[in-house]
């Protein structure tokens, strides 16, 4: 029993040292993941946010946000989320093409007297891209 309990030991420390020593990729099976392209949907805009400052209760005014896709793909504005009824948008529903830039025109019409920030979520085919947007200002 004891030769036997000897002879264990030692197999286990040999296969033990020749897994210890020998090289990851001879033992481990690896796989490649061949990425194509590395950026696949990229917006850039202009300006994030817009303060109008003062502006005159119930006489509506307007902003645009331009913004460019940097993707390999084209992208297309599935829809834009405001924070009120007070704010309304208007973008294009035409696919954007790679390189080439669009808009999201925002407008604000004040009901209420006072200081305002409202935002405005653009949401894109991709939902990696989606954007919020804010703008603020004063009501006299």
């Amino acid at each position: 029993m004891l030769k036997m309990i000897k002879t264990i030991t030692v197999l286990s420390i040999a296969v033990f040292a020749l897994l210890a020593f020998t090289p990851a990729p001879a033992i481990v099976k690896t796989m490649t993941v061949k990425i194509d392209s590395p950026v696949s949907a990229f917006v850039s805009w202009e300006k994030e946010n817009y303060d109008f400052g003062e502006i005159v209760q119930a006489k509506p005014v307007s902003v645009s946000f331009t913004f460019t896709n940097h993707g390999n793909e084209p992208i297309l504005v599935s829809n834009v989320v405001t924070s009120c009824g007070c704010t309304a948008s208007d973008y294009s529903k035409e696919p954007i093409m790679p390189g080439k830039s669009s808009a999201v025109k925002v407008t604000y019409n004040a009901a209420n007297m006072g200081a305002f920030s409202k935002s405005i979520t653009v949401n894109f085919n991709d939902a990696s891209i989606k954007k919020v947007l804010v703008i603020k200002g004063t009501v006299k």
